[in-house]
């Protein structure tokens, strides 16, 4: 055993291991190694246990074809109203081909962070700082658009990018909120005007209503007082007229004109009497004595005035 064949089996054995060690290789699941062949392309390695051929092959590069996330550093860019804003954000991507992505660019995950500030820069520019904040979305689309165009050589796939931050300064701020407060202040004077006005009108509105219920009630009293009148004045003429043919009647009955004269003489006589009694001065008639012939005319007249008996 401690012969120089022993030891000469021994250092092969060791030496076999050692290359076995060095050639074997295991590639991770999401990943993949770039294999070259004397220093040029051999193939891609994908998940699982490979052998390579001892001192010619060897891995190159190795690749994680998960989606990575790059932080952009913050930056300063102008917007189109000559305004300096701060603005950072984070970019996703992932390798989709590992051969460009090993030899389509040294290092893609820079070359894609600056091609990110700049297109940023370039997006920022185009808008004005107050539609900065409300078009993130369509700063991040354009910025993805653009990015995605320019890695498709290297085997690099963006798949979205997103603004963290985007940050004014102080003094811009101290005048945007100075701004945001009038524009609150000139909304509230507004609400509150826009409420009085529907006060006035609803109370107008209210007391026109009121007026022509009033006009209304009104208008209708009066058909009620005039309708009342008429009733009553047709009732009077109803009466007084059944009175007369009553009267009539009573004519042309037997003893009807005797009672007739009984009773314009009885009116005359108190008639006379309540007249001198209302006056000092009194006028008297020259035929005062001659109390039948007044009765005599009343009754003649009366009798003109009678109807016919049946």
């Amino acid at each position: 055993m401690n012969s120089p064949i022993g030891f000469l089996a021994i250092a092969v054995a060791i030496i076999v291991v050692v290359v076995l060690a060095k050639t074997a290789t295991v590639v991770p699941q999401q990943s993949a190694f770039v294999v070259e062949y004397l220093g040029k392309y051999s193939r891609t390695l994908q998940a699982g246990f490979h052998i390579l051929v001892p001192f010619v092959e060897r891995v190159a590069y190795r690749h994680s074809l998960k989606e990575i996330a790059i932080d952009i550093p913050e930056q300063v860019c102008i917007t189109r109203d000559n305004v300096q804003v701060a603005v950072d954000g984070v970019l996703y991507m992932q390798v989709l081909d590992p051969h460009l992505a090993s030899y389509g660019i040294a290092n893609y995950g820079f070359a894609i962070t600056q091609l990110a500030q700049t297109t940023l820069r370039s997006e920022i520019g185009k808008i004005e700082l107050d539609r900065t904040f409300e078009a993130r979305g369509a700063i991040n689309a354009n910025v993805v658009s653009e990015l995605d165009k320019a890695s498709a050589p290297w085997g690099v796939k963006v798949l979205r990018y997103e603004i963290k931050n985007i940050t004014p300064p102080k003094d811009v701020l101290s005048a945007m909120e100075k701004q945001m407060r009038a524009e609150r202040e000139k909304r509230a004077v507004v609400l509150t005007s826009e409420g009085e006005r529907d006060a006035k009108i609803n109370t107008a509105e209210g007391d026109k209503q009121r007026v022509i219920k009033q006009s209304e009630a009104v208008q209708q009293q009066q058909i009620n007082e005039a309708e009342g009148q008429a009733q009553a004045i047709l009732a009077v003429a109803t009466a007084t007229a059944e009175g007369l043919r009553r009267v009539a009647v009573s004519l042309s009955a037997a003893g009807g004109a005797e009672a007739m004269q009984l009773r314009i003489g009885e009116e005359y006589v108190r008639q006379f009497g309540k007249l001198a009694q209302a006056s000092t001065t009194l006028i008297v008639p020259a035929n005062l004595s001659d109390l039948a012939s007044i009765v005599q005319m009343a009754t003649s007249i009366a009798r003109k005035a009678a109807p016919p008996a049946a």
